[in-house]
């Protein structure tokens, strides 16, 4: 059956990096059996542009359609002056939310050519492997009451609300599990349940799933202490599961333990295996046009693509085998570029990763 993958490039160097992507599908799809069908859609800034809105309601209607999306990156300083609910920002999070697409899954692999450019010591971070699983439609980004205006003070006072159901924390904690269990078997809850009522709930709706879990050994750790093991010992860590703002933070401390977030793909999954997926990084704005971005984060997000929605593990591994063949060879963008090694455009590295493929 064909699979319908819808390409959304967005803005800044989304366009250029979603275009080797689609280079390594099409390689898949002629040489190796694919069967898929493309088609793209404008979002964030670049759709504000065009229709004046962040996510207009062809690219929905089109999300909706798909079985998969292959995201690029969008916003930029050209739409700051925009009303917050126009913002480019505000249709990735619509998408998030009309979609459910409530469980995000940003891996932390360190590839060892790359031990070296992580800003910790190699015995630390060498054969670092971290999925971090965080809930993405729930949580203080999207709790109500939230707002700003002034206090009976007369001071302006701004507020959001932190706010999950059992509902929402059985679901996103049993995808965690399912995902531990097809690692390491082992899953940390993060959370701050020595402070926060939200927390104390999400720490024991994880307590009652793990006694179904009997194979996974479930720890808990206080998002502080967290941080600080990230840093510390981040190896003692296999899945990482955790809530919205929690997990913003840490996935995004996790990514420059590898190194370069140019490096590290994400997946933002519904509750029948669809997914959204995108690189970690942003738009980068100041590099957009120059063919100098890195694009192995989006290819492994294709990576990520095959193997959970398109259920081709075969060619996920196909995929990833090629981005460390390219790295052996030597062949580095500008961001995890050494002396040594040879300096590739965007074009350069995607042209390799498909050259491999064939």
């Amino acid at each position: 059956m064909t699979a319908r993958i819808l390409v959304m490039p967005g803005d800044g160097v989304g366009p250029e990096i979603c275009r080797e992507a689609v280079r390594v599908l099409d390689a898949l799809a002629s040489d190796h059996g694919l069967d898929i069908e493309l088609e793209e859609a404008l979002v964030g800034g670049a759709a504000i542009d065009a229709e004046g809105e962040p996510l207009p309601p062809a690219s929905l209607d089109a999300a909706r359609s798909a079985d998969a999306i292959l995201f690029g990156s969008i916003g930029g300083p050209a739409w700051d002056d925009q009303p917050r609910e126009n913002r480019p920002e505000s249709g990735l999070l619509r998408l998030r939310s009309e979609l459910g697409l409530f469980a995000n899954l940003r891996p932390a692999i360190l590839y060892p050519q790359l031990a070296h450019v992580s800003a910790l010591k190699r015995d630390i971070v060498s054969g670092l492997d971290i999925m971090i699983v965080r809930e993405l439609t729930g949580g203080i980004y999207f709790g109500k009451p939230s707002g700003m205006h002034k206090n009976a003070n007369g001071k302006r006072e701004a507020f959001n609300t932190m706010r999950y159901d059992e509902g929402e924390i059985e679901r996103i904690g049993r995808t965690a599990f399912d995902i531990a269990r097809a690692r390491g078997g082992r899953l940390c809850s993060v959370d701050k349940a020595n402070v926060l009522d939200v927390s104390q709930l999400w720490r024991d709706v994880m307590n009652e799933i793990g006694r179904e879990y009997d194979d996974i050994e479930l720890t808990h750790m206080y998002v502080d202490n967290a941080a600080m093991q990230l840093v510390r010992a981040p190896k003692q860590f296999d899945t990482v599961v955790t809530g919205n703002l929690f997990g913003d933070v840490l996935s995004d401390a996790a990514a420059m333990l590898t190194g370069s977030i140019g490096m590290l793909p994400s997946a933002s999954m519904d509750a029948n295996g669809k997914g959204l997926y995108e690189p970690v990084h942003g738009s980068a704005p100041d590099i957009a046009g120059q063919d100098v971005a890195n694009p192995l984060a989006v290819i492994l997000s294709v990576a990520m693509m095959l193997r959970y929605t398109l259920k081709r593990p075969d060619l996920a591994k196909k995929v990833e085998s090629a981005v460390g063949y390219a790295l052996d060879r030597g062949l580095r963008t500008r961001d995890i570029m050494d002396d040594e090694k040879q300096i590739a455009s965007t074009q350069e590295m995607g042209g390799a990763i498909v050259d491999m493929l064939r």
